[in-house]
């Protein structure tokens, strides 16, 4: 059986395509700030002195980690209403992603922070620093220096697996191929393409944030 390859849809799937990349790019960045927001608060909050806020967030790590995305997402977009509490698609997606992207950061900062040597603290608190000084000027940023390249990847990660979302009819990358594959029936040349937009966005997506990396984590020395 012979198949001849067809791209002549894709002049006018552009728009579509990059819509939908856009949409893509805008859930990522918005997951990757506020999920790191919360990494570093839910790291700092496990080592609290405080056990049952220790206990919470330990509990809420390993039901995140331990539990499919897919299911998580249903249940913010489906679950919830049951409540009394609904969301639109984008929001759903969004709180989704962060709320995963953060149950992994916590224990990817939580290692950093662990690498930090109790010298330093011991340093801090020689100088007269409060224990909220010590943690923010002296090992945040060591730490962020040690676990900025697995915290990278977990939301290259996390961009790969907005894919999913589509699912609950966000606009989003996967969810335009799906609409314009379903129009063309040319399923092969359409993911195809979409393949490639995906690993075009991850190699960009990575390079800025380490280009990035370097200059932030480097101005705080």
């Amino acid at each position: 059986m012979r198949y001849d390859l067809d791209f002549g849809w894709l002049a006018d799937a552009l728009s579509l395509i990059g819509r939908g990349a856009a949409t893509t790019v805008l859930l990522t960045l918005v997951t990757a700030v506020v999920g790191a927001v919360l990494s570093v608060l839910g790291a700092a909050g496990r080592r609290s002195r405080h056990a049952a806020l220790r206990h919470v967030i330990g509990a809420y790590v390993e039901i995140i980690r331990n539990t499919p995305f897919l299911v998580q997402l249903f249940f913010f977009f489906f679950g919830l209403p049951s409540v009394g509490v609904r969301l639109d698609p984008f929001a759903a997606a969004v709180l989704a992603m962060t709320i995963n992207l953060a149950a992994y950061g916590t224990e990817i900062v939580g290692a950093g922070l662990d690498a930090v040597p109790v010298g330093q603290k011991e340093a801090g608190m020689a100088l007269g620093l409060r224990g909220r000084q010590i943690f923010v000027k002296i090992v945040l940023p060591q730490a962020l220096r040690v676990i900025f390249p697995a915290l990278a990847s977990q939301v290259v990660i996390m961009m790969l697996e907005s894919a999913v979302v589509s699912q609950i009819s966000v606009r989003e990358l996967t969810y335009e191929a799906d609409m314009i594959q379903s129009r063309t029936f040319r399923a092969f040349e359409t993911y195809f393409v979409v393949t490639m937009v995906y690993l075009a966005l991850s190699i960009v997506l990575r390079r800025l944030m380490f280009a990035g990396g370097r200059k932030i984590l480097g101005g705080l020395s």
